[in-house]
């Protein structure tokens, strides 16, 4: 049934299915506009990056081209305050000013990267949290531990020792085989290897 445009048609002459197919299509056409508006404003955000990431790249290359510049004002001033070894000297100093600019900013560099602790408080934290969680007494409420402590693990029969037989090798060798094709792991004991 369509909707008809009074309100006393709407509501009082319309089955539950009836109401309940508008309110489905109406919740179709919702999730359609929020789509719509999604992508429209996913649009504008993509086109305001790309004209940042290009006014932002046009600007390291202008930055790049002063440096450079720079830098021959740099060498022209040092040999004009006559620097040793003329204008050849100058641009060497000039890359030696350089090469200890680069050599400083990674010893920067390096010094922030040692401090880099790796998470270290939130490694501890969460131990701490798991050995609180797994805890062996009772809560004072009677309740256990919030995770059971994992149970120590059962050798596994194809690892136990068995006597050594000449056989015993390769018997180890084909159950480790097929150990490892069905996706398990069996490790064959160094007595076994010796036997």
């Amino acid at each position: 049934m369509v909707r008809s445009g009074t309100q006393d048609d709407a509501v009082g002459h319309q089955s539950l299915g009836d109401l309940f197919a508008l309110a489905a299509k109406d919740m179709s056409q919702l999730v359609r506009y929020e789509i719509t508006l999604a992508k429209s404003e996913l649009r504008m955000d993509l086109r305001r990056v790309g004209v940042t990431a290009a006014l932002a790249g046009f600007a390291a290359v202008v930055v790049a081209l002063i440096a450079f510049v720079l830098c021959f004002a740099y060498a022209y001033g040092l040999e004009a305050a006559g620097a040793p070894g003329g204008l050849w000297g100058a641009f060497l100093f000039v890359a030696l000013t350089l090469l200890v600019l680069f050599l400083a900013a990674c010893a920067v560099a390096y010094l922030v990267v040692r401090r880099v602790t790796g998470m270290r408080l939130t490694r501890k934290s969460m131990q701490a949290n798991l050995e609180l969680l797994r805890r062996e007494e009772a809560s004072p409420d009677g309740s256990g531990p919030a995770i059971k402590n994992p149970p120590a693990a059962q050798p596994h029969p194809a690892t136990q020792a068995a006597p050594a037989t000449p056989a015993a090798p390769a018997a180890q060798a084909a159950t480790n085989a097929r150990s490892v094709r069905a996706g398990t792991t069996a490790e064959t004991p160094a007595r076994q290897l010796r036997g």
